[in-house]
C-alpha cells in the first residue's frame, strides 16, 4: 500500500514545523528539526546506518523554502544551507508513522555519542 498524498502543505514558521494535510481531513505536524535530522540524503543517511551521518546542533533549523518535486516528492530547503535529498510521500508517511521511535532513537544516538541538540555556537569562518 501506497502513503496517502497531501492536499495541503504548510509551514508554520514560528513553531518550526511542516503540516501535511490529508483528504481524508487528517492532518500532521512534523518539527523541521525532525525533517532536518531524518533527512533522506546520502550526506545524512550515507549509504546505510553504518555510514550514516549523526546531525547535531539542529534544535532550531528552519526552512527556507519548499518546493514540489513532480508528483512525489517536496524539496525542503533548510536554513542551515542542506537542501540535497527528497521527502517522497511515502517517505513523509514512514516519518509519521515511525515519529516516537525515530526521535527516541534519535536522542540515544545522540546520548551515546556525547552530542547534542543544541547549536555550538555562530560559525566564524577564517578570511
Amino acid at each position: 500500500m501506497s502513503a496517502p498524498i497531501p492536499t495541503r502543505v504548510h509551514y508554520h514558521r514560528k513553531a518550526r514545523e511542516l503540516e501535511l494535510g490529508y483528504g481524508n481531513g487528517e492532518s500532521h505536524r512534523l518539527a523541521v528539526e525532525y525533517l532536518r535530522v531524518f533527512s533522506p540524503s546520502a550526506e545524512v543517511r550515507g549509504h546505510g546506518r553504518d555510514t550514516a551521518t549523526l546531525q547535531v546542533g539542529k534544535k532550531f533549523v528552519g526552512l527556507k523554502d519548499i518546493t514540489p518535486s513532480g508528483r512525489y516528492a517536496l524539496k525542503l530547503h533548510f536554513d542551515d544551507g542542506h537542501d540535497s535529498g527528497l521527502f517522497s510521500w511515502d517517505y513523509l508517511w514512514w516519518l509519521i508513522e515511525r515519529r516516537e521511535a525515530n526521535w527516541a532513537d534519535y536522542l540515544k544516538r545522540l546520548e551515546e555519542a556525547g552530542a547534542s541538540r543544541e547549536p555550538l555556537g555562530i560559525e566564524v569562518k577564517q578570511l
